[in-house]
């Protein structure tokens, strides 16, 4: 495939220019509103021909997810928004060391909380990957590998290798850097030769696409995520770590706007507490990447605590508690 193929540059042009439309120009994707989250709000439809389908039954309807899990099912569906829900988030967390002076004493470390908590893997450079998967053998939790890690500068076919020695050392999933370069090139044919090479190297194994998307402008998101869906992806996935900035809510929900329900969306860089991980849920990931994975789901299964007023009887004399001051921005997130 040529390095400027006229039909993928119209291609592109023209899946921008769809996206564009369908997304209503520069119209905010994200839109905050007065009204309480309609997760907050109880059902009043009931199971009826009245309903409205709002796929939030396991947060306004809970009793009647119950009934249907008692009765036998073994998954419930639910729609963006739902948040959090009764249990935890362990299952959506790739429990994730990528430094470079991480030792074989940290992978083990990495391994043992991510079979105490559950969690969905363990993401680790291909060096760690037999060690990992030793490890972690019988605990239903799979192994994700990186590869072109993390500039993704590297030449399509050496990441197919990397993809496929990773596979073979037993990597369940391959969390691949998008070649940023071809794609502020325009080079759209490399990017996706590049992306389509890694899966059908990585086979059976699913395969994220890291976008770097603190690098990338808002037409250029569009144009990665829409090629990394043409080209066979699994998932597409916010940063790297080791990038400019790290996932950001509307990231998050124009990832999931574009690529649909079919495909996954992963929140990776700087998700650091419970509060993050409900937040990029609700916005559509279906995966979290962190390091810091046991607090958020220790943070999550703490409740929070309300102080009783001081005068519960006497309501005018209770002080009127101050709005909360925004959290600074941490600025870089760290590198997992």
């Amino acid at each position: 495939m040529s390095s400027h193929d006229p039909h993928m540059e119209q291609l592109v042009a023209e899946i921008a220019r769809r996206v564009a439309a369908r997304l209503g120009g520069s119209a905010p994707l994200v839109t905050l509103g007065t009204a309480p989250p309609l997760r907050e709000t109880p059902c009043q439809d009931g199971p009826s021909e009245h309903c409205t389908a709002c796929g939030l039954c396991t947060v306004r309807r809970p009793e009647a997810v119950q009934n249907i899990v008692a009765e036998g099912a073994s998954r419930i569906g639910s729609g963006m928004g739902t948040g959090q829900t009764p249990g935890d988030i362990a299952a959506m967390i790739d429990h994730t060391l990528l430094k470079a002076d991480a030792t074989s004493a940290d992978v083990e470390k990495l391994c043992a909380e991510a079979r105490q908590h559950r969690f969905a893997s363990v993401c680790v450079n291909t060096g760690f990957v037999p060690l990992a998967k030793r490890l972690l053998r019988g605990s239903g939790v799979m192994v994700c590998a990186v590869v072109g890690f993390p500039l993704g500068a590297m030449a399509p076919n050496a990441k197919a290798f990397e993809a496929r020695e990773a596979v073979r050392s037993g990597a369940e999933e391959i969390d691949m850097v998008i070649n940023q370069g071809a794609l502020k090139s325009r080079d759209y044919a490399t990017v996706h030769e590049d992306i389509q090479k890694v899966v059908e190297a990585s086979r059976p194994a699913k395969v994220k696409v890291i976008l770097e998307t603190g690098a990338l402008t808002q037409e250029e998101k569009v144009i990665a995520i829409s090629l990394s869906k043409v080209a066979g992806a699994h998932f597409v996935k916010t940063s790297t770590g080791f990038g400019p900035g790290g996932a950001t809510v509307e990231d998050i929900a124009l990832m999931r706007k574009l690529v649909g329900p079919d495909m996954g969306v992963k929140a990776s860089g700087g998700v650091r507490t419970c509060e993050d991980a409900q937040k990029m849920k609700a916005a559509g990931a279906s995966r979290i990447g962190a390091s810091a994975s046991v607090s958020i789901v220790k943070g999550c299964a703490t409740p929070k605590s309300e102080d009783k007023p001081k005068h519960p009887n006497r309501p005018w004399l209770r002080q009127k508690q101050e709005p909360p001051t925004p959290r600074p921005a941490d600025g870089k997130p760290s590198a997992y």
